[in-house]
């Protein structure tokens, strides 16, 4: 329930209203817009390549090294940036902050970024759609991407003074997602309401559990 739900104070309850797909409290790190149906990958770790494995030292001896590095990584990042577009993959959403350069080359290719989500806001993403984080193996980047979710929209929302996500997904399961816009003059009138409308809704399971039953 929690992350179908976001308070506003400020507002009236009247304002108050029900929106279609779930609203992600954050802003995008990058905003690329687009029409029509597209995909989304999550992932849980940084996308910016390694230059070593875990635990090895890597030693640079000069400048030289250094930026031959930094232009390694912009070709890898780049690379896997460009085969997202080639995937449609146009959202990205991460548990984890991304690097700049990631970033950077996400502009170019269109696609949009969301990062530090929750890990309970991954976990209802892959429920509602049935999709697993990407990860890459190591240097093996250039593996087949095959676990993309379908999103139906993807656009900013604006909730008085906070930047907030809002997307559809389709859903690979009857679960259809909608998030409550919980407006009240101040946090403690939202929190009130937020507690009486989970135990409602606590309530209505239990009966239809029972009818089942």
């Amino acid at each position: 329930f929690a992350e179908l739900y976001a308070a506003v104070p400020g507002l009236p309850l009247a304002s108050s209203r029900v929106l279609p797909g779930i609203v992600l409290r954050r802003d995008f790190a990058a905003y690329c817009p687009t029409d029509g149906e597209l995909r989304a990958l999550l992932v849980t770790e940084p996308l910016r390549p390694a230059l070593t494995a875990p635990g090895v030292e890597f030693v640079v001896d000069s400048e030289d090294q250094y930026q031959a590095s930094l232009h390694w990584i912009a070709e890898r990042t780049e690379a896997l940036m460009k085969r997202l577009q080639s995937n449609n993959v146009k959202l990205l959403l991460s548990s984890v902050k991304q690097d700049d350069v990631v970033i950077y080359y996400a502009k170019l290719c269109g696609v949009s970024v969301v990062e530090c989500l929750s890990a309970e806001e991954m976990a209802l993403i892959s429920e509602i759609t049935g999709v697993s984080p990407y990860v890459p193996f190591g240097d093996t980047m250039d593996r087949e991407i095959t676990e993309t979710a379908v999103v139906t929209f993807c656009q900013p929302l604006l909730l008085v003074s906070k930047r907030c996500v809002h997307v559809g997904f389709a859903s690979a399961c009857a679960f259809q997602p909608h998030c409550l816009i919980l407006c009240g003059p101040v946090d403690g009138v939202n929190e009130q309401h937020a507690a009486a409308l989970q135990e409602a809704f606590t309530m209505l399971q239990q009966l239809f559990k029972t009818v089942d039953q």
